[in-house]
């Protein structure tokens, strides 16, 4: 029997700020299935330069950079409800972080995972910080080449710190034929890792297919409705295809079988009538 596929609801900023939506899309997760919910988490002040905080972006907290940034990011008494609220209902949480202060902050839970998106992967300050922690981490490489991908393992390999690279395209939403799933088998191959799958599509097909050929983790973003307002909302999946995800994820692991070829119980009597032994 194949190995069970670690499956990852990416809620990332698609609560829009608000808990309510939070724990919606947590309860969905959990309905589904999932074995862990995802969240992103950022130093505003850090990450962005303060030319681009005061530069004009309307949403729905004012009419620049920062209002929108800010109004995206949940601070500590947030994530200690989301703390809580995940353990109640028996799912696992973590995040990506954007910048080192993130890192530490996402540490002060003791979470069981950690998560380098595609777009930290070259900052050797981030690596070496998750690295550090030695929590299993999941990294995935869009947007990257194998020479940075391989510079992202050293750092990793060398802190003895547990990882599975991620077969990822950083476009949003992504087309399925841009999914290059045979890399799952390339970077499995060149890196001796466990492999999983970080997708960006709106459908199921190439998520079940990542898992016919191996992914040990799936990663998807997850909305209450791909029109609601965010940048991440239309490269998502909404909570009723998310459960049919899982079904068609469990459904492909059971096909997978050991790859032990023998002949079935349930052959027997065939074999018999057509063979006659």
């Amino acid at each position: 029997m194949s190995k069970k596929t670690f499956v990852i609801a990416e809620i990332g900023i698609n609560h829009n700020g608000d808990l309510a939506i939070c724990k919606k899309l947590i309860d969905g997760a959990v309905l589904a299935g999932c074995d862990a919910v995802k969240f992103q988490k950022r130093t505003i002040d850090v990450v962005y330069t303060q030319e681009l905080l005061a530069s004009f972006r309307e949403s729905p907290w004012g009419k620049t950079q920062r209002a929108q940034k800010e109004g995206l990011e949940f601070g500590i008494e947030q994530y200690q409800e989301i703390d809580s609220y995940c353990k109640d209902k028996g799912i696992h949480w973590f995040g990506s972080a954007w910048d080192v202060q993130s890192v530490d902050f996402l540490a002060s839970f003791d979470l069981p995972y950690h998560k380098i998106a595609s777009a930290m992967l070259t900052d050797m300050e981030i690596l070496k910080a998750v690295a550090k922690l030695k929590r299993h981490t999941f990294i995935s490489t869009g947007m990257s080449t194998m020479e940075e991908i391989a510079e992202a393992v050293d750092v990793f390999r060398s802190h003895n710190c547990p990882f599975e690279l991620m077969q990822c395209n950083s476009t949003y939403p992504m087309k399925n034929e841009m999914a290059n799933l045979n890399c799952i088998l390339t970077l499995r191959d060149k890196f001796g890792c466990d492999v999983g799958y970080s997708g960006h599509e709106v459908g199921r097909v190439v998520s079940s297919t990542a898992v016919a050929l191996g992914a040990t983790s799936i990663e998807r973003h997850i909305t209450l409705d791909r029109t609601m307002y965010g940048s991440d909302q239309a490269a998502s999946i909404e909570i009723d295809n998310l459960i049919r995800l899982l079904a068609d994820i469990r459904t492909v692991e059971a096909c997978l079988g050991d790859g032990i070829k023998v002949v079935s119980e349930t052959e027997v009597p065939i074999r018999k009538k057509l063979r006659g032994n």
